[in-house]
């Protein structure tokens, strides 16, 4: 197998190692240069630049090229003006755009992105200004923005900054910005340890970001000025130090777990890693001499900037996963998804039109995998049929309105993929206008992805096989349910709403024994049983199967939580029982050390995926557990 195969081979089998052997075959086919790192050098981008030539720095989460235009300014000896985008700054941009053109200064237009209509406008100045000053720059700063002027990007050098990767290089960073004058600001012997602390907590919950939602469910934009303002604290905390009473750690952990980098954080259970961060690290251990973050990362003891950098220099280039709390799985997720959005960046960008010669054309490809689903699509329901067999099992019983309701969102569904794939085979034949929806159609089809109109009223897919595969299987949940009674076991995975499903268990819970809806909580227990063993639904409450641990494993036969196996991603949970209990006539007794563990509908973990939480046994700290970033996921397709 030459190179080129071997990578197919890998993209089927290893996705996560999917970049490394991409490296090799460009390294082999276009020479090794094209694979090297290259530092952005803005000394050289400056030579090769000309007046009127605009510079576009491209920000990324974490960098910010501001600080090394000024500071390349003030070594030139030239006045940069910087002005940051949005609403009503666009008199300020023209008033020192036109003076700076005729006094040779730089202009830096930061976050260009908030100032969208301006540009247009910058693209017009920069082709009708005939005098200038040979000194005279134009730098921008953008994110990126679909509408941003696709002219203004053809006439501009373009360049980014990638942000230091790893606990060693954000360390040596954020060391590099302080001063020997701060390091020195207290005379305590607390003050440098916590200094450090701060540094290496700034660096950790940077670098988490790497790792997807296992990481921060939310990637937030910790920065500078989060590190500045935690260290200010701790400062004055220990300037008004009472020695015998000595420091109050409730009040550091809350200030940075729920105001300085806390302040930030709006996902709920990201404020709770945060916190344990805070709890884990923050306390009188971190002055001990055995103290460690993780296995080899000390808090060094020293006098001078000097000191701790070369101490900091002595740590690994690249960090295991655990040196955050993470499995080292993480880094197989974090590969994956590197390999991932580089794939979906080629497709995005390949070409549209129909391919010629001999080959078989993106419509005819389209038009018999139309043909394919529409054959297997199942019939729609009937709305007469849907009622009768609903008042023959007690349609007023909360569970079955559930079901109502779950029925027509898959009537819908069933609808609107009949009516594209009918209409695109049309639009192929050219008896019908090609419309965007269908062109939309037509292109996601042909590269295996869910069109737009069915994503927006169904769910979410790796690719259009797993996606029209589920329909299928919620389908026949739905129509099991419906005309041969409860299931002994509930897919939860295959609801459109699952909190739903839980709520209408509640109720149908809470009547049964008459208390209110609002006293009834819902208690779980993990049984030993897969979903084939379940041979009688649950007395009270529901059996529910199609959960995943994602960054734990699960012991099977003793029914708790267990460190993951090498490579295994993802455990199926056994199935679940869940109930409910009413807060007032007293909890049922719960295992000593239980785990909150979410329960999101997939892999992304926002606040629309949250369902609810579960409780997991385990002999481990919790915090163990929310360091690990584990969840329980319906979907990891």
């Amino acid at each position: 197998l030459d190179t080129f195969q071997r990578l197919l081979l890998i993209r089927s089998w290893c996705l996560d190692r999917c970049v490394p052997m991409a490296r090799q075959y460009i390294a082999e086919t276009m020479g090794p240069v094209y694979t090297d790192p290259v530092i952005t050098n803005l000394e050289l981008m400056l030579d090769e630049s000309e007046p009127l030539t605009p510079m576009i720095g491209f920000l990324s989460m974490g960098s910010d090229p501001t600080e090394n235009i000024e500071r390349l300014a003030k070594k030139m000896g030239i006045v940069c003006g910087a002005i940051s985008m949005g609403q009503g700054q666009e008199v300020h941009a023209r008033r020192l755009i036109t003076s700076s053109l005729q006094e040779g200064k730089w202009v830096l237009l930061q976050n260009c992105h908030l100032g969208l209509n301006f540009m247009d406008e910058l693209l017009q100045i920069i082709s009708t200004t005939t005098t200038y000053h040979e000194h005279f720059r134009f730098w921008l700063t953008t994110e990126e923005h679909s509408k941003f002027p696709i002219a203004l990007l053809q006439a501009s050098i373009k360049f980014t900054y990638d942000p230091p990767m790893g606990i060693r290089a954000g360390l040596l960073r954020t060391y590099a910005l302080l001063s020997q004058d701060q390091l020195e600001a207290n005379s305590l012997p607390q003050w440098k340890p916590m200094l450090y602390g701060v540094a290496f907590l700034h660096s950790t919950v940077q670098e988490r970001r790497k790792f997807g939602p296992i990481g921060w469910n939310i990637p937030y934009e910790f920065n500078q000025a989060d590190f500045t303002s935690t260290v200010q604290f701790i400062q004055n905390h220990l300037d008004d130090l009472d020695i015998p009473r000595g420091i109050s750690w409730p009040t550091v952990r809350y200030m940075i777990g729920e105001v300085q980098y806390g302040g930030r954080v709006t996902d709920d259970y990201d404020k709770r890693l945060l916190n344990t961060y805070a709890e884990v690290w923050f306390s009188e251990q971190m002055f001990a001499d055995s103290f460690e973050f993780y296995t080899g990362y000390k808090i060094p003891k020293g006098r001078t900037l000097e000191d701790f950098t070369t101490k900091i220099s002595e740590l690994p280039i690249s960090d295991s996963p655990q040196c955050f709390g993470l499995h080292p799985n993480a880094d197989i997720t974090y590969q994956t998804n590197s390999s991932s959005a580089m794939l979906t960046t080629i497709i995005n960008i390949q070409p549209k039109d129909s391919s010629g010669g001999g080959t078989e054309t993106r419509e005819s490809v389209v038009y018999r995998l139309a043909s394919e689903m529409e054959s297997k699509l199942p019939p729609d329901y009937n709305p007469f049929e849907v009622k009768d067999r609903l008042q023959k099992i007690d349609y007023l019983k909360p569970l079955h309105i559930f079901l109502r309701q779950e029925i027509d969102r898959m009537q819908r569904v069933i609808r609107v993929v009949r009516s594209t794939i009918g209409d695109l085979k049309l639009a192929i034949d050219g008896t019908i206008i090609m419309s965007e929806n269908l062109r939309d159609a037509l292109d996601n089809i042909f590269d295996a992805r869910i069109p737009s109109s069915w994503r927006k009223i169904s769910w979410n897919s790796a690719t259009l096989g797993f996606w029209f595969t589920d329909l299928l299987d919620r389908n026949m949940q739905f129509h099991d349910w419906l005309f041969q009674g409860r299931p002994n076991c509930y897919w939860l995975t295959g609801f459109f709403n699952p909190q739903g499903f839980l709520t209408a268990m509640r109720q149908e819970i809470a009547r049964a024994n008459k208390y209110a809806l609002d006293d009834a909580v819902l208690i779980n227990d993990v049984t030993r049983m897969s979903s084939e063993e379940v041979q009688r639904g649950a007395s009270e409450g529901v059996y529910i199967y199609g959960l995943f641990l994602d960054g734990a494993g699960w012991d099977r036969k003793n029914a708790r939580l267990m460190e993951p196996q090498a490579k295994v991603l993802y455990t199926p949970l056994p199935v679940v029982h869940i109930s409910a209990i009413s807060v007032t006539s007293g909890e049922r007794a719960r295992p000593v050390v239980t785990y909150s563990c979410p329960v999101y509908k997939e892999r992304r973990r926002t606040d629309l995926n949250y369902i609810f939480p579960l409780s997991l046994r385990t002999t481990k700290d919790p915090e163990h557990w929310i360091l690990r970033g584990v969840a329980l996921l319906c979907d990891v397709r």
